[in-house]
């Protein structure tokens, strides 16, 4: 089994910043790209940055120059830096990490439970 554990989310004032992170654990033999993704009320689940195994990153335009995606590959775990926060960057913000277990030919998407940002204007 895998695990993706995030944290770092809450309400935050329009200009200002919060790091989101996110530890994989479990039964795993490589990890892949890592990422997130975010879903705001009444819309759908969609890209926010993502992050190869190489450090390779994109981002979606409405977040270039403000969020920053980064990772620690010893510990699995990615983070997303996001600065110059807007109330239309509130969303639930979901991790994801494509995993390959031991014993597995094929890498597999998991998703976490999800982070909840607000950004007060």
């Amino acid at each position: 089994q895998v695990q993706l554990a995030e944290s770092g989310g809450g309400l935050v004032q329009a200009g200002g910043s919060l790091r989101l992170s996110c530890a994989a654990s479990g039964s795993i033999f490589s990890v892949d790209a890592m990422g997130w993704y975010r879903q705001a009320p009444g819309k759908q689940r969609g890209l926010v940055a993502t992050i190869t195994s190489g450090g390779s990153t994109n981002y979606a335009d409405s977040v270039k120059g403000r969020f920053t995606v980064s990772r620690d590959n010893a510990k699995n775990t990615v983070y997303l830096q996001m600065n110059s926060l807007k109330p239309e960057d509130t969303a639930v913000y979901y991790c994801n990490a494509r995993i390959k277990a031991p014993g597995l030919l094929h890498y597999y998407d998991y998703w976490g439970q999800g982070t909840p940002v607000t950004v007060s204007s």
